[in-house]
């Protein structure tokens, strides 16, 4: 068995798991850990957990150390840094008329490597850019161009909803989003009533989806002829949420009815006895 902890750099950020090396750690504790870019402030998301020891377990980093007051006072002096970085990079960005747009920069916690995030509609020649923002702020510079979901993520903003949205508030990772879905829910398949902020499928759609195919097993399919209290009916409808069918008797006349209070009629039998009445 081997201990681990999950550290989340960013708000809405992926979990990544650390060796406690020890330490006696508590969810929301801040702590340094050694990144691909260097040492960095992440907070304590999952507690310290044993897990069975393999492969993926030997590979994880240890915590450097219990985040103190300096490395605090130290993320925010280049938090600071991160505008001004992001300002100085728009300027060259004006300067070398490059076709791309700035979302946010991203120092390490000694502030010897800065990350550019930017969106684009082509892929950008962006050498020289590095080269003159490097030489202005003497630091390693990254970029890192994204897409459309993360644009939106970094930047925030509010959904249909009027909530902030989900991805820059609470979703770790985006999970796949198809047409299909809105079918599912019987939503209207208009892309401007169904996209985000970021032009894509609405993440949400994900989240009913599951309930939504469940329930509408339980229905019957419309065309699909149902015996009522009031005499056979063909379903022209349905309400999965209320679970309540839309029915149209033989008079023609429509009623909603609760589905525990139809029966699905089983079409083969009926036309057999349909035959044995016209003999």
């Amino acid at each position: 068995m081997a201990d681990i902890v999950g550290v989340r750099f960013k708000r809405a950020g992926k979990v990544y798991y650390f060796d406690p090396a020890g330490i006696d750690l508590e969810v929301n504790d801040y702590v340094v850990v050694e990144t691909n870019r260097g040492l960095e402030l992440g907070r304590v998301v999952i507690a310290p957990k044993q897990v069975l020891a393999g492969d993926a377990v030997k590979s994880v980093k240890p915590i450097v150390r219990k985040a103190g007051p300096e490395d605090i006072d130290r993320a925010q002096e280049v938090e600071a840094k991160e505008r001004e970085a992001l300002d100085e990079c728009r300027k060259l960005v004006d300067k070398l008329q490059l076709p791309m747009k700035l979302l946010s920069a991203e120092y390490n916690l000694d502030g010897s490597r800065l990350t550019i995030y930017f969106s684009a509609v082509e892929r950008v020649d962006f050498r020289e850019l590095v080269r003159e923002l490097a030489n202005r702020l003497k630091v390693w510079v990254e970029m890192r161009q994204t897409g459309p979901r993360d644009e939106a993520k970094l930047i925030g903003g509010l959904g249909r909803c009027g909530r902030p949205l989900c991805c820059s508030s609470f979703l770790c990772e985006f999970a796949p989003v198809s047409i299909r879905m809105a079918k599912e829910q019987n939503l209207p398949l208009n892309p401007m009533k169904i996209s985000g902020c970021c032009g894509r499928l609405m993440c949400c759609l994900v989240y009913e989806n599951e309930q939504y195919h469940i329930m509408k097993g339980k229905l019957p399919k419309e065309g699909q002829l149902v015996s009522t209290a009031m005499g056979v009916a063909k379903v022209i409808g349905s309400n999965p949420l209320k679970e309540t069918v839309l029915v149209e008797l033989e008079s023609e006349a429509t009623v909603e009815l609760p589905l525990s209070e139809i029966t699905i009629e089983n079409e083969p039998q009926r036309r057999q006895e349909g035959k044995k009445a016209r003999g």
